[in-house]
């Protein structure tokens, strides 16, 4: 399962594409507010995050998810413009296990599923 945190609707698309190509599902919050709740229902081992999105305080739902110890085995992969160094550094501070440049993070993407993959199977958590 893979929690996208993304309010931009286009890039969408392109996390939407590569969850099915590894036959994840995937779940969209466009709210800060709905993060958590999002966390509790879906229990993704995978959560992406926008950090260029300032009304999505991508560094607070990162602080939020990883001070839950329920959600300490997800993985947590932030992206955002790689002239903001001070955004992917604050990422990394507040537990982002992959801070990354927009454009490194879509040629990973493909990579990052199957890591999300692997770790979905070795918890035996259903695939929904």
């Amino acid at each position: 399962m893979v929690l996208a945190v993304v309010d931009d609707l286009l890039f969408s698309s392109k996390l939407r594409a590569a969850a099915s190509a590894a036959t994840h599902p995937i779940v969209f919050v466009r709210k800060r507010a709905e993060v958590m709740a999002a966390m509790r229902e879906h229990r993704p081992s995978l959560v992406i995050i926008d950090l260029d999105r300032d009304a999505l305080d991508p560094v607070g739902a990162i602080g939020e998810i990883r001070a839950a110890s329920e959600f300490a085995a997800a993985k947590i992969v932030g992206f955002g413009s790689h002239v903001n160094t001070e955004r992917l550094q604050a990422a990394r501070a507040a537990g982002c296990d992959r801070p990354m440049a927009r454009s490194a993070f879509v040629m990973a993407l493909p990579d990052l599923m199957k890591t999300s993959d692997a770790q979905d199977s070795s918890k035996g958590t259903p695939q929904v």
